[in-house]
């Protein structure tokens, strides 16, 4: 990851940057020069990160905010923090993620992964929106993944309040990335300001030991690759020259592919905005 171009004077905000992929991409960014926001839940487990990336990467100018991203008033609160350290914006990576194993609701009363995998980034995005685009040419990331694949949106029970299977609950969310990727896009047209998901690839992290549903040690958890290598594409998309123009478009593996065939139907994707509005007290907008 060292062949990354260099990010000197650039912000970078990355959610879930405390483990995992998340994690991975702020060091990355750190080694080649930027200035990184990391945003993680537990601040004993966030400072530790903090401080092991400064060691590693030798970069003094990454910084730790706290959020819950399970709770709008958290994300809100976390936005107005960054907003008072920070003028400018230039690379939002939403990445942070959560499979329970059960149904669980937030404090805001939403069904738990889709408030964390969906609504925190649609929230967290719109909040700093202002930012980007006074920042422009500014990217946004979604991770999202394949299992988006074969889902569908439920919008006569967007909270799964029947049938709560995590996996098939997961694929619902990462579908609802990849549709709200698509309409940022189309709404962000002549901002200066793009947006792309992508699918980090069969990452062994906890998320996905909580997919698969394994409970035993992690030395003995499922096959997949290192977290270095989930943030491969996450980075590609947050410096690579040649992308500055480009949006909307999903990526595998540093490359362009094609998303499920629902994930392109504008219609599902206006709908989902506008309940995502809806359900975060944001306005509702065409």
């Amino acid at each position: 990851m060292t062949d990354l171009p260099h990010m000197n004077g650039k912000i970078c905000m990355v959610t879930g940057a405390n483990a995992g992929i998340g994690q991975a991409v702020a060091r990355g960014l750190a080694a080649v020069g930027a200035t990184v926001v990391m945003v993680a839940r537990n601040r004993q487990r966030g400072e530790e990160a903090l401080d092991q990336l400064k060691v590693e990467t030798g970069n003094d100018a990454v910084h730790l905010l706290l959020a819950d991203l399970s709770s709008q008033q958290s994300i809100r609160e976390m936005v107005t923090n960054f907003k008072a350290l920070f003028s400018r914006l230039d690379v939002l990576i939403n990445n942070a993620g959560t499979i329970p194993s059960q149904r669980m609701t937030t404090v805001d009363g939403l069904e738990m992964q889709f408030a964390v995998n969906h609504l925190s980034y649609f929230l967290l995005t719109n909040l700093l929106l202002d930012t980007l685009k006074r920042s422009a040419p500014s990217r946004i990331i979604n991770v999202t993944s394949q299992a988006h694949q074969g889902a569908t949106i439920h919008f006569d029970d967007l909270q799964t309040e029947q049938n709560y299977t995590p996996s098939r609950v997961y694929a619902r969310t990462k579908l609802a990335n990849v549709l709200f990727t698509y309409e940022l896009a189309r709404r962000l047209e002549g901002t200066g300001v793009t947006v792309n998901c992508l699918h980090p690839g069969v990452i062994a992290t906890k998320l996905a030991q909580n997919y698969t549903g394994h409970t035993g040690p992690l030395d003995k958890r499922p096959a997949g690759d290192s977290p270095e290598k989930g943030a491969e594409t996450p980075l590609y998309l947050a410096t690579a020259p040649e992308l500055a123009d480009v949006t909307g478009k999903y990526f595998v593996k540093k490359q362009q592919a094609k998303s499920s065939g629902v994930s392109y139907n504008g219609e599902i994707a206006q709908r989902l905005w506008n309940v995502s509005a809806e359900l975060t007290g944001l306005p509702v907008t065409t």
